[in-house]
């Protein structure tokens, strides 16, 4: 850099540069800015180092100003000829398990990337607060103490794949961080494994493998089972369950699907038919399960549910470990009711060395490989990468997980738990209760985080501001809106949203209304999210924790009797409260717990003569 000086200046110099020949500092810049006939400053500046995605002129900048503050000369005739750019460092992106190559490039192109595998959780937190994303796979446990180590910087968390059990989303939210995964890429890679694994079991394809190796020929002792004219049972019907049906469609297989969303018309469309979950269980050869880890999934298939299963069925899992009870599975594979398992997820991964389970000879199992082919590597990477530099970008992504959670959520969340049959929600009326004209009531959000209120306790998909309207048309799901006057303050934008689900049976009958919709309806009040409203019974229930409903006779001493019945099973109340139509009639009891209560409990609750129907409900 040069510039020349015609005259002294009183001004002393802010900006220097040093020759590499000599210590002599020369003020030259500012020289050249106090000329008496000052010409417009054109100045370009370039540096090769990789820490900014623009030169940094930052220093420059600042003195500039600085220097033009305290000139004597005309400021104006200065700082519209100034074209400096500020500095941009470029964002810290932390891989901590293995991403495809040309996932990692597009993230190089955006900005500084570390590929840190196998940290510990402690090293993780050491790490974290350098970083402004991370991208994990299944292996990585993304907790809170993770987000409280970032201490704000972390902006986004990438997931590639599909289940995000490994990453703590509520934490997530509290920090202001966001949460995408790749939803898309690996499905044909999971939905051929599921086959892989049907196939292999149906044959004892490892077990004889296995055999051979020891130096044995046992061809009488395996004997498989053929898989034409069988009825498979494909629990979850999402993108990977509609895949493993096509395919075993190809295979001569009879195929059958529970899930609540599925539309029909899908089904139909490649020759599956649409039952209840029960119905599946006791119809089923094959059970085959591709549905999300969740706390309305969490150990499904236990003692009680393969109970009701067909004796000698087949099960595959290519979905998630947590869903099904493990020892409950080891007694169903002794007793027989369970001839055969192959699994490839675990609720621990890796699972013990001397798990029961992974030691059964009539047990396939493989570790987590559902995504694991080359093609399917290569598309993940370049999904979560793209959602990842997108979020970065300050865009929201259609796969983010963790949108922004409103009141009405719960609503949504509740009204789906009360639900029963396998027949699945497919129209839901919305009525908004608000002092404000129906034009200036913007209920986008509130429609999608009902949406995902609805759609995701049940389903493998991921609801937010962006996909809701259209994840619920896939679906099948018809949302009408309605717009009630209400005598408030238009102040708040909404006084009370009324849930109202059509053509679907109730668990809970109390909830249906008069017009036969289960019905309910809330409230925020001081800031917390209340439930005001159970089909024709008002209540005044708190949606904080779980919540258990009880409509009862209306007498003395029910509060007490359920009340005890709770303290004996360590479940601690946080409120109770009774709504009822008349004096000595019925009423709904409203029960906040702070624990999940066992099945005892409830079965003794659901003993005491005065309580007609119960429900528990997660919220």
């Amino acid at each position: 850099m040069a510039a020349s000086s015609s005259s002294s200046s009183s001004i002393k110099p802010i900006f220097t540069t040093r020759s590499k020949s000599s210590n002599s500092s020369k003020s030259s810049l500012l020289s050249f800015l106090h000329n008496t006939n000052p010409k417009p400053i054109s100045l370009k500046f370039s540096s090769h180092n990789s820490n900014y995605t623009t030169p940094p002129s930052f220093t420059i900048r600042n003195s500039l100003q600085t220097a033009l503050e305290t000139s004597e000369l005309p400021v104006s005739k200065f700082q519209d000829d100034l074209n400096l750019q500020a500095v941009t460092p470029k964002p810290t992106i932390l891989v901590s398990e293995k991403l495809g190559e040309a996932g990692l490039a597009i993230l190089r192109s955006f900005g500084n990337v570390e590929c840190l595998y196998d940290l510990s959780p402690e090293a993780l937190c050491e790490k974290i607060s350098q970083c402004d994303a991370l991208i994990v796979r299944s292996g990585t446990k993304v907790t809170r103490s993770v987000f409280e180590a970032a201490n704000g910087k972390l902006k986004v968390v990438g997931r590639a794949g599909v289940g995000i059990d490994n990453v703590d989303l509520q934490a997530a939210t509290e920090f202001g961080c966001l949460v995408v995964n790749a939803p898309i890429a690996n499905t044909v890679a999971a939905a051929e494994h599921g086959i892989a694994l049907l196939a292999s079991m149906a044959r004892n394809v490892s077990q004889a493998d296995a055999s051979i190796k020891a130096g044995k020929w046992l061809r009488s002792k395996y004997v498989g089972v053929s898989l034409v004219g069988k009825t498979l049972a494909v629990m979850g019907f999402g993108k990977v369950g509609s895949e493993v049906a096509r395919r075993a469609k190809g295979l001569g297989m009879n195929v059958i699907a529970h899930d609540p969303y599925a539309p029909a018309d899908k089904a139909r469309a490649v020759g599956v038919e649409l039952v209840s979950f029960d119905q599946a269980l006791a119809t089923a050869d094959f059970i085959s399960l591709h549905m999300p880890l969740n706390p309305t999934t969490s150990k499904i298939f236990n003692d009680e549910t393969f109970a009701k299963m067909k004796k000698g069925v087949r099960i595959v899992n290519v979905a998630r470990g947590g869903v099904i009870d493990e020892e409950a599975l080891v007694r169903a594979l002794d007793s027989g009711v369970v001839a055969q398992a192959a699994l490839d997820v675990f609720t621990e991964e890796p699972p013990a060395k001397d798990s029961k389970l992974v030691q059964h000879e009539n047990v396939t199992v493989t570790p987590h490989l559902g995504a694991s082919t080359k093609e399917a590597q290569e598309g993940v990477a370049i999904e979560i990468a793209e959602a990842v530099v997108g979020a970065l970008r300050g865009e929201l992504s259609a796969t983010a997980i963790n949108a922004p959670m409103v009141p009405s959520e719960k609503l949504g969340r509740l009204a789906v738990q009360l639900v029963s049959g396998g027949s699945g929600i497919k129209s839901v009326k919305l009525i908004y209760r608000s002092a404000r004209d129906p034009d200036d009531l913007d209920t986008r959000i509130l429609r999608a985080m009902i949406t995902k209120g609805i759609i995701e306790p049940i389903s493998a998909s991921f609801i937010n501001l962006v996909n809701a309207d259209f994840t619920a048309k896939q679906k099948g799901l018809r949302i009408s809106e309605e717009r009630v006057v209400a005598d408030s303050s238009p102040e708040f934008p909404i006084d009370s949203i009324q849930v109202q689900l059509s053509n679907v049976d109730s668990k809970f009958a109390a909830a249906v209304s008069e017009n036969g919709e289960i019905s309910i309806e809330g409230k925020v009040k001081f800031g917390i999210p209340h439930l005001t409203r159970v089909g024709s019974f008002g209540v005044d229930a708190s949606l904080e924790g779980n919540l258990i409903l009880c409509r009862q006779v209306d007498q003395p001493g029910m509060i007490g009797k359920v009340g005890n019945i709770l303290g004996e099973h360590n479940v601690n109340v946080n409120f109770m409260s009774v709504g009822r139509t008349f004096r000595r009639n019925h009423g709904i009891m409203a029960i906040g717990v702070d624990e999940e209560p066992n099945q005892d409990s409830l079965k003794e609750i659901g003993k005491v003569p005065a309580i007609e129907e119960f429900v528990f409900l997660k919220l």
